[in-house]
C-alpha cells in the first residue's frame, strides 16, 4: 500500500474515531471507548504499527483539545495500538493482532496510564487502577474489530488491503 492511501487510510480511521468519540463508557476517571480499540486494531492491521501509533495518538489529541478524551486516552490507545501493529507485522496472524490491543491497552497502556493521572491530572489511584476499566474498554472494541476484520477477510478485502504469506 502507498504512502498516500496509508495517509488516507489513517485519516479515515481518525475521523471515525473522533466522531464516535461521543460514544463512551464512564468507569472510574477513565472513559471507556470501545470505537478507540476498533480503530487501533484495524490500523494495526491494515496499516502496520507506525501508522497505527500516529492514528492513536492523532485521535487522542484530538479528543483531547474537544474534550471528548482524558490524557488517559494517549498510553490507553497508543500502546494498544502499537502493539497490535508489531504482533500482526510479525506473525501475520489475527488473533496476535487481538491479543496484542488486548495486553498493549488493557496492561501495559493502564500502567502507563498511572503516571499521567498521579502527577499530571493530580489524582490519587492505584498503580493497577486503570487496568479493569482499560480492559473492558479494549476487550469491547478488539470484539468489533474481530467482526469487522473477519467480514473483510471472508470477503477477500483483507487480502487486497494487506497481502499475507500462503497458508496463513
Amino acid at each position: 500500500m502507498s504512502k498516500t492511501k496509508k495517509l488516507t487510510m489513517a485519516g479515515i480511521l481518525i475521523a471515525l474515531g473522533v466522531v464516535c468519540s461521543a460514544f463512551y463508557i464512564p468507569v472510574g476517571a477513565s472513559k471507556c471507548f470501545p470505537i478507540q480499540h476498533m480503530v487501533n486494531v484495524l490500523a494495526g492491521v491494515i496499516l502496520g504499527p507506525w501508522y497505527a501509533l500516529g492514528m492513536a495518538f492523532v485521535t487522542s489529541l484530538i479528543r483531547v483539545m474537544t474534550s471528548t478524551g482524558s490524557l488517559l486516552a494517549f498510553p490507553g490507545s497508543m500502546v494498544g495500538a502499537f502493539c497490535c501493529g508489531m504482533l500482526y507485522r510479525y506473525t501475520k496472524r489475527l488473533p496476535l493482532a487481538y491479543l496484542g490491543e488486548v495486553i498493549g491497552t488493557g496492561f501495559l497502556g493502564a500502567l502507563a496510564a498511572y503516571p499521567i493521572a498521579a502527577f499530571v491530572m493530580t489524582q490519587e489511584t492505584a498503580l493497577f487502577a486503570y487496568v479493569i476499566p482499560f480492559m473492558v474498554s479494549t476487550v469491547g472494541g478488539s470484539t468489533i474489530s474481530i467482526a469487522i476484520l473477519y467480514a473483510l477477510k471472508k470477503t477477500h478485502v483483507l487480502d487486497r488491503l494487506v497481502p499475507s504469506p500462503s497458508g496463513r
